[in-house]
């Protein structure tokens, strides 16, 4: 089991602080396995700093994948992605 540190901005901190959002999309230049620690750091962009403030969440389940495998590169930039938690 490894713990991983990455920032995360203020109104994506708060959500997962609060219990509304329990899924991260990120790009995958680490190395993440199922049970590993993600150590969510809140990092104001603003002002460039980090806020002091942390939550770990332990990695219940993820999958990698390459989206430009999927759709045309040029679409991705046009359109973006959703991410999308179902109850």
């Amino acid at each position: 089991m490894a713990e991983i540190k990455k920032k995360t901005w203020p109104e994506y901190f708060e959500k997962i602080l609060k219990g509304e959002k329990n899924m991260e999309l990120r790009l995958a230049d680490f190395v993440l396995n199922k049970g590993d620690i993600l150590i969510l750091e809140e990092y104001n962009p603003k002002t460039k700093r980090y806020t002091g403030r942390i939550i770990r969440k332990k990695v219940k389940n993820m999958h990698k994948f390459n989206p430009a495998d999927a759709w045309p590169v040029e679409d991705i930039k046009k359109f973006g992605f959703y991410e999308i938690e179902l109850e």
